[in-house]
């Protein structure tokens, strides 16, 4: 069994408004509609589970009324590491075989995208999305440049990031338990602490996430496309 776990937990309120940015409507639709929709019209994935804040329960029955493959919500915690673990979790009763971790605002994530991911999670422990750096990297203190960053072998990271299922929900367990002060910023992070290798998948540039109003200006576009 393959799960799409989506973490749509977060406050996220940079947009402006009232809402969080995954509920803000995109083609008249919340984006996070958009996103479940991406990884359960997939044919190779069977469920997808959701994990939210407390606080948004109506607004997700509003968002996800009459979608299929949907798994009962569960609610987050403070950070997102922890909503994912929580996730995680939640869904032990299942014992799939692999998880991809979405994130809730980047709707546009392409089929062939999740068949690679798949694809890499019948060799490896651990895959994940990411695109290679094509600007020059400058460090820059108090606003004069002070060096150049080496970008070859960098790549921006993307999801969703893809696990043996059993391998990442040990390795999340770990890093409560080894690390339990060290912010882990992406579930392939809580990866590499745990020693597992971790094979990136090439994504694309429209796999972008939803931050800032430029962001949702130009999912607007690509919708209408």
């Amino acid at each position: 069994m393959n799960i799409g776990l989506i973490v749509a937990a977060g406050r996220g309120y940079r947009l402006g408004g009232p809402l969080p940015k995954q509920y803000l409507p995109l083609g008249g639709q919340p984006i996070l509609r958009h996103t479940i929709l991406a990884l359960s019209r997939h044919p190779a994935i069977d469920a997808v589970q959701v994990v939210i804040h407390p606080d948004d329960t109506t607004l997700y029955a509003d968002a996800t009324a009459g979608l299929e493959k949907l798994r009962p919500v569960l609610h987050g915690g403070a950070t997102r590491q922890d909503s994912a673990r929580l996730g995680l979790e939640g869904i032990a009763g299942l014992q799939p075989r692999t998880v991809l971790i979405h994130d809730a605002v980047r709707p546009f994530i392409a089929p062939q995208t999740i068949t690679a991911v798949l694809e890499a999670l019948e060799r490896t422990q651990a895959a994940l999305v990411g695109v290679p750096l094509a600007d020059t990297l400058k460090r820059v203190e108090d606003g004069v440049v002070t060096g150049t960053v080496d970008r070859a072998g960098l790549w921006r990271a993307q999801t969703p990031q893809g696990f043996r299922y059993a391998d990442i929900l040990a390795a999340h367990r770990h890093a409560v338990s080894s690390a339990p002060e060290r912010e882990f910023t992406d579930d392939a992070m809580i990866a590499e602490h745990a020693g597992m290798k971790v094979e990136m998948v090439a994504g694309t540039e429209d796999n972008f996430k939803i931050t800032t109003a430029a962001d949702l200006a130009r999912a607007e576009f690509l919708l209408g496309m």
